[in-house]
This record gives C-alpha cells, sequence and structure tokens, in this order.
C-alpha cells in the first residue's frame, strides 16, 4: 500500500503514490512544493511507517512538525529521521524499508552534479525503493536545474508534479500540471488550485487557460 494524496480533489486524480517509486513535485517561489511534501511525510507519520526527510534547510521546524503529528511532546518518534544537508552525491542510504524518503529541495542539494552522476544517482534509488517497498519523493525548485539535470531527472522519475503560479488580471492564478504519473497515464491540462500556506485547495471545475 502506498502513500495516500490527502488534497481533496487531486485524490481523485492521483489517489496514492504506489510502494517502490521516485516521484518529483516541482515548484515555485510560493513553496507551495514544499508544503505538498511535508503533507505526505506527515501522512506517512500518522501511518506509522518509517519517514526519512533530508533538508537543505533548518531541520529544528520539521522536527517540531512530525512530533506534533504524532502526539509525542518529548519529539518525534524514532520512525523518523531528519537530515539536513548541504550537498548530496547518493540517496539509496536513506531509504527507509516500506517508509517514506522525502528530499527537499532536491535540486539545490545536487546543483553540483554533471548529468550523468546525477542518473547515477537516481537509478541507485529507483533500485533501493523497489527493493524496500519505500517511496521517494523529491521536491525540486524551478529554473534551479539547468536543461540537461531536468530532463534526466524528469526522465528517470516515475511521476512528475508541477505547480505554477503567475500574474492575472485579477492577481495571482494558481494550477498544477502532471505530465507524468505512476500509473502510464498523465493530465494533460491545468488544474486550478488555491494556496495561503496552510491548505491546499484544488478546483476540479475551474478552467485556467
Amino acid at each position: 500500500m502506498g502513500i495516500a494524496i490527502d488534497v481533496p480533489g487531486l485524490d481523485t486524480i492521483i489517489p496514492e503514490i504506489g510502494n517502490g517509486r521516485v516521484v518529483v513535485v516541482e515548484g515555485g517561489a510560493d513553496l507551495t512544493n514544499s508544503f505538498f511534501v511535508r503533507k505526505l511525510a506527515l501522512t506517512a507519520v500518522r501511518t506509522g511507517r518509517p519517514l526519512t526527510f533530508v533538508t537543505s534547510r533548518d531541520q529544528s521546524d520539521l522536527r517540531e512538525l512530525f512530533a506534533g503529528a504524532a502526539d509525542l511532546p518529548s519529539g518525534p518518534p524514532s520512525a523518523v529521521r531528519v537530515v539536513e544537508k548541504d550537498s548530496i552525491d547518493g540517496l539509496e542510504e536513506f531509504a527507509p524499508e516500506d517508509g517514506l524518503l522525502v528530499v527537499d529541495s532536491f535540486s539545490f542539494l545536487t546543483l553540483e552534479l554533471p548529468a550523468h552522476r546525477l542518473a547515477g544517482l537516481l537509478r541507485r534509488l529507483h533500485a533501493a525503493c523497489r527493493e524496500r517497498f519505500s517511496i521517494a519523493v523529491l521536491a525540486t525548485d524551478r529554473g534551479m536545474f539547468d536543461p540537461r539535470a531536468e530532463a534526466v531527472t524528469i526522465h528517470l522519475s516515475d511521476g512528475f508534479l508541477q505547480f505554477h503560479a503567475r500574474e492575472g488580471p485579477e492577481g495571482v492564478v494558481r494550477f498544477l500540471r502532471i505530465p507524468k504519473w505512476t500509473d502510464g497515464k498523465f493530465v494533460d491540462r491545468n488544474i486550478y488550485y488555491d494556496f495561503d500556506g496552510k491548505r491546499i485547495a484544488v478546483d476540479l471545475r475551474s478552467r485556467v487557460i
């Protein structure tokens, strides 16, 4: 059993991320991608699955977040591991057995890797996830990868989810796209969503041109 997508509306399109999969979540300056991968991490903690969260940012708020999710005032449960890194050249060691690995921000942490080494990292990670029935979710920041690195990352992932935001006549318009997903299907349209820093609200009725 995979990790459920706990976002109403979006969960009708992609109900879960299955075991053995590597998924990329791309976002922009409003950090919706970071919010989304943290939400997946919370789902893992609440359902009792081991979690490893590799971050390029301060880890203290993550520890508080996961401790609160597990209702443990003394800190996060032993099945939760938070790792703060400045760079990575391998991730397979972090994939927990029957659990979830989240990396935020993957594009920053692999900034110095040439495309062929990035490809090797992703292939090793994918093999580890299949062997351990684990899931890896990689948050990336739009515009940080060069074109070769971006192409490698998309090609070697099982799913690719993009959060977009742009200025429109009435303010900021937010929409998401799913160019590639784990079941071989994709959603070839813009899906409207709203984000206030605390929740993502998907509206399948609205059309974004």
